[in-house]
């Protein structure tokens, strides 16, 4: 497999396909560097050089005990970066991928990155908090925690279904859909499944946002039940100078699947704009 080492010996693996512009895509939680491989093929058709990793605990990176924070997965894509010697990156994050994005530019700087994604992201504070008042309460991420401590194939089954809006009236989404979002969720480790809720829920990244200074792109859905956009790309997409905002009626957290074309085709013209 193609791996990196991390300082502390974590081995992050990651896809790298084609050659031309690199566009370097991060996923969310809790799945693994899978979840993008339709948009690495249709990328790599029209001449980038892609690459996905599986963050550490997922897929199939190492599973250590420790390093499951924002700062360390920030500093883990920054490696793999630097790493591979990319440079003039377009740095794509859909969720916790998302907020792992955006801290790595905020961190790392943009001296090899040079535009910026961000898809139903997190930032730039889920939590509710008195700093925060209309973030979300602690209580609904102890329940994620309660599902994924004590039956995680039935939470990841059951979680699946709000994720792509399998639990709307008229919904279309296959079962396979929902299949394949199990299986990508049951590769990540407990432990580290469990470590990340606090670091996507409870990480803020109103300083990061305010610091970014490329070209930077939210798109959202309007329907999103898992991160929802009101909380999130609202808000976080004021904070970045000259960010372009696109938010999809109806879609789901998911919209990478269920909105597949559209996204495609909108991340395209961002990149060659």
């Amino acid at each position: 497999m193609d791996t990196i080492t991390t300082e502390d010996g974590t081995r992050i693996y990651f896809k790298d396909w084609g050659k031309g512009r690199p566009i370097v895509f991060s996923h969310g939680w809790p799945l693994n560097a899978d979840a993008w491989d339709e948009q690495l093929v249709f990328f790599a058709s029209k001449g980038y050089r892609v690459i996905a990793h599986d963050r550490r605990g997922h897929g199939r990176s190492s599973q250590p005990r420790s390093g499951h924070a924002m700062n360390t997965y920030a500093d883990d894509l920054a490696l793999l970066i630097e790493k591979l010697d990319l440079r003039d990156v377009v740095l794509v994050g859909h969720s916790t991928g998302g907020g792992e994005a955006t801290r790595t530019v905020a961190r790392h700087g943009t001296r090899r990155v040079a535009k910026l994604a961000l898809v139903g992201a997190i930032p730039p504070l889920l939590l509710q908090t008195e700093q925060n008042p209309g973030g979300i309460p602690r209580s609904v991420f102890d329940e994620l925690r309660q599902g994924v401590a004590t039956n995680r194939s039935q939470f990841y089954t059951d979680l699946a279904l709000p994720f792509y809006g399998a639990n709307r009236p008229g919904s279309k989404v296959p079962q396979g859909v929902l299949d394949q979002f199990w299986l990508w969720s049951m590769q990540v480790g407990l432990n580290a499944a469990f470590e990340c809720i606090a670091a996507f829920s409870e990480t803020d990244f109103t300083e990061d946002l305010k610091a970014i200074t490329i070209p930077t792109l939210f798109i959202h859905g309007d329907d999103d039940q898992i991160v929802p956009f009101q909380k999130s790309a609202a808000l976080a997409s004021k904070l970045v100078e000259n960010a372009v905002l696109k938010v999809y009626p109806g879609a789901p957290h998911g919209l990478m699947v269920t909105h597949r074309d559209t996204f495609n085709a909108d991340l395209l013209a961002f990149i060659q704009g």
